[in-house]
C-alpha cells in the first residue's frame, strides 16, 4: 500500500498504464478471429452500449457506462478466459484481482474502483442489469462483424449472447444488430 503522495501517484499511473490496449479477448481466438479487440476496445463499447441502454431503459446512463467502463479490468491480470477454460481453473474472483489491481493507487481510488467492480459483480439496479446487458450486447455486435470479415465460427458466441439478455431494449437492439451489416447506419447520411 503506498504511503506517499508520490507513491500514490505512481501507483495510479501504474494502474492506468496496466489498463492500455495491450491486452488482446482471447477468447475469440477458439472462433478462429485472428487479431481480436483488446479488452479496452471492448470495455469502451460496452460503455456506451450500456450508457445507451440506461437511456432507453431510465436508468443511470453515467452510472451504467461507469459499470461497464470497469466489468472487464481484471482480464490484464487473469486474461480473458474462455467458457471452457473456465472447466479447468480456478481464477481469483473479479473483487479480488481489483484488490490487487488498485493496492498502491490513491486511497480515493482503490475505494471507488473496489465498490464499482462490487456493484457490478452483485447488484441488481437497473444500472447493474444494463451493464450487465451491454456487456451481451457488446459480444453479439463483435461477433456480427467478425463473421462480416469471414470468421463463421461465431453463431455460439451470438446465441449465448442473445440468451442471456434480460431488458427489452437490449433485445430489440440485438435484433436489429442482426438484421444489417455493421456498415449499414451510414446510408441514413448518404441519401
Amino acid at each position: 500500500m503506498a504511503d506517499t503522495p508520490q507513491e500514490q501517484a505512481k501507483g495510479t499511473a501504474g494502474f492506468l498504464l496496466e489498463m492500455g490496449k495491450r491486452a488482446k479477448r482471447s477468447g475469440w481466438w477458439i472462433a478462429g478471429v485472428k487479431d481480436p479487440e483488446t479488452i479496452a476496445e471492448h470495455s469502451f463499447r460496452v460503455g456506451l452500449i450500456g450508457s445507451v441502454l440506461a437511456m432507453m431503459e431510465g436508468a443511470d446512463p453515467a452510472k451504467t457506462a461507469l459499470l461497464g467502463l470497469w466489468h472487464d479490468t481484471q482480464e490484464t491480470r487473469v486474461g480473458d478466459i474462455p467458457h471452457i477454460g473456465r472447466r479447468y481453473l480456478e481464477a481469483a474472483g473479479n473483487e479480488k484481482v481489483t484488490a490487487d489491481q488498485v493496492s498502491a493507487p490513491h486511497p480515493a481510488v482503490r475505494a471507488g474502483a473496489q465498490r464499482i467492480v462490487a456493484e457490478y459483480e452483485n447488484g441488481d439496479s437497473l444500472e447493474v442489469v444494463c451493464a450487465h446487458d451491454a456487456d451481451k450486447l457488446e459480444c453479439l455486435v463483435q461477433a456480427v462483424e467478425y463473421r462480416e470479415q469471414g470468421c463463421s465460427n461465431v453463431q455460439p458466441w451470438i446465441d449465448s449472447s442473445l440468451s442471456k439478455l434480460k431488458t427489452a431494449s437490449a433485445r430489440a437492439l440485438a435484433e436489429a444488430a442482426l438484421s444489417m451489416t455493421s456498415i449499414e447506419w451510414q446510408q441514413t447520411y448518404l441519401r
